[in-house]
């Protein structure tokens, strides 16, 4: 099974990666997708399958969960905390659905068809592709409220940044994950948009 985030219809830049530096892992694989989103993806699962196809892999199905968006310093898409925990309820149903329906041996195909493919294509990845094709310059750290506790620095999965002279210091390496944004314990770090409007922690859903 490989599942991950969809951003504007398309791989993160460190899925996209991994796919392609263990290319040689994938064939023969027999591959489940499930693809997370905040709204809409078109072809989540797709853009993954059409990689793993590439190495060998043959795809048994795709699902399309939707869950809270992880964007905290943009206020598009935002939702109470009593509207995201129906988005992980419904989610989880979802998901126990079609587990069931792959121990039938139906699994679900979302995202994998042509037409699911146009979707995604004009839906956002003509539009916004750029911002997944590389990785997106550093996060922004609040220097009056940064305190250089490295909460951020461990966190990241691309070690994209470090704690200097008391301070912490991002790379160009960012695979906006909006861990260090929702880890950090001064609010001090954004990425996209310039205001902390509300920090996403799993631990707040569970």
């Amino acid at each position: 099974m490989f599942a991950c985030p969809i951003y504007y219809s398309s791989l993160p830049k460190i899925a996209h990666d991994f796919i392609v530096c263990n290319k040689d892992l994938w064939i023969g694989k027999r591959i489940y997708i499930v693809a997370t989103m905040g709204l809409f993806s078109g072809d989540g699962a797709g853009v993954s399958a059409r990689l793993f196809r590439r190495y060998g892999a043959e795809i048994l199905g795709g699902l399309h969960l939707r869950m809270p968006d992880c964007i905290g310093d943009v206020s598009a898409l935002k939702k109470s905390e009593e509207e995201n925990k129906k988005l992980i309820e419904a989610a989880r149903s979802k998901a126990e659905n079609a587990a069931k329906l792959f121990s039938e041996g139906k699994p679900v195909r979302e995202g994998l068809g042509f037409f699911s493919r146009l979707s995604g294509l004009f839906g956002q990845r003509l539009w916004f592709g750029s911002k997944t094709r590389n990785y997106a310059e550093s996060p922004s750290f609040d220097g009056e409220k940064c305190v250089g506790c490295g909460v951020c620095s461990e966190c990241c999965p691309m070690k994209n940044i470090l704690v200097e002279n008391g301070k912490a210091v991002g790379g160009n390496r960012c695979t906006m994950c909006y861990r260090c944004f929702s880890k950090c314990p001064k609010q001090a770090v954004t990425i996209i948009g310039k205001k902390v409007i509300e920090q996403y922690r799993a631990e707040k859903y569970l």
